[in-house]
């Protein structure tokens, strides 16, 4: 059985997902869709795409698709889950899933009531090198985990018009890119967070331009996140244990994890092509195909988790977005 997709959204992350499904044996996109015409059209001819659509509401009409790939910007992601959802079509949406709990929570009753497959698109979580790393972990290489330290940052384009600054798009550092960081915390520790400690530079659009969050759990774990998009930084993820360190660089698209202890250095590296997009694409397939309605690997109470996680560290910031109630 061959899954159908359709991928709503043509922008850039659309775009990695299309060329990574190339080597998907069990799934096929046959379809895409788009505000502009001409962007679907030229979407669908780069991916050798069957059908493209000029609006969302048309492609929920192909009665082939079983699931699509919400690839809007994460302001959208809540109209446009329950614009697939109440069309009968299952959803991968890109992370994060939606801009706050509250949002989450109406998508995931709706998804529950339509008996349909949802998830969030974590799809670091399904990388090799990631279930390297917590294979080590789990078969006590590095002893007790006690800490993690992230970093992620870039210079990006501050325009307020543009995605990364813009507070109507629910711009900022933290739910772009410091989500990433939350979510390797919630992998690595996976317990009761005791405290939240953060603290943010909102820059002159009125969204975090650089972050610097601290989760502490209740087994002991802590972790230090810092996510920005005002500089270069390390773009590295490194895990403390009582026996030594994991240190993953471009931890969110990891293809190499290192261990490091006094008895031993072990490396691991995917060797693929792909970015990665491939593994999490194949995994929702199979998932369909079982008549499954949701992941193991990234369940709807671990994306709520790490969504209330979230709304905590923006309540510090006092970060709003504008069409938030």
């Amino acid at each position: 059985m061959t899954v159908n997709w359709g991928i709503l959204g043509a922008g850039k992350i659309a775009g990695k997902f299309a060329n990574d499904f190339k080597v998907v044996p069990n799934g096929k996109i046959i379809a895409v869709a788009s505000r502009s015409e001409l962007k679907a059209n030229d979407f669908s001819n780069q991916y050798d795409i069957e059908h493209s659509y000029s609006s969302y509401e048309s492609m929920m009409q192909n009665p082939d698709i079983q699931i699509v790939y919400v690839a809007t910007p994460h302001n959208f992601h809540f109209e446009h889950a329950s614009l697939c959802l109440n069309s009968g079509k299952a959803v991968l949406c890109e992370k994060p899933v939606c801009v706050n709990s509250e949002e989450f929570e109406a998508l995931s009753r709706l998804a529950k009531e339509k008996n349909l497959f949802f998830m969030e698109g974590m799809w670091t979580y399904y990388l090799p090198a990631i279930l390297k790393t917590m294979e080590w972990i789990h078969s006590g290489k590095i002893g007790d985990v006690m800490q993690l330290q992230v970093s992620f940052g870039f210079v990006g384009n501050m325009n307020k018009e543009g995605r990364l600054a813009n507070p109507n798009l629910a711009g900022g550092a933290l739910l772009d890119i410091g989500i990433y960081g939350v979510a390797i915390s919630e992998l690595v520790f996976n317990d009761k967070i005791e405290s939240i400690q953060s603290l943010a530079h909102i820059g002159s659009t009125g969204v975090d331009e650089y972050n610097s969050i601290q989760l502490k759990y209740a087994n002991g774990g802590i972790a230090q996140i810092s996510s920005s998009f005002l500089s270069n930084m390390k773009n590295e993820a490194v895990i403390y244990g009582t026996k030594g360190r994991i240190e993953i660089p471009k931890f969110w698209m990891a293809k190499k994890t290192k261990l490091i202890t006094n008895d031993e250095i072990l490396e691991f590296e995917d060797q693929s092509k792909e970015m990665g997009y491939n593994y999490e694409a194949y995994a929702v397939g199979e998932l369909l195909k079982k008549g499954k309605l949701e992941s193991s690997i990234v369940p709807i109470w671990k994306s709520k988790k790490i969504l209330s996680i979230l709304d905590e560290i923006r309540d510090q910031f006092k970060l709003k977005y504008p069409f938030e109630n």
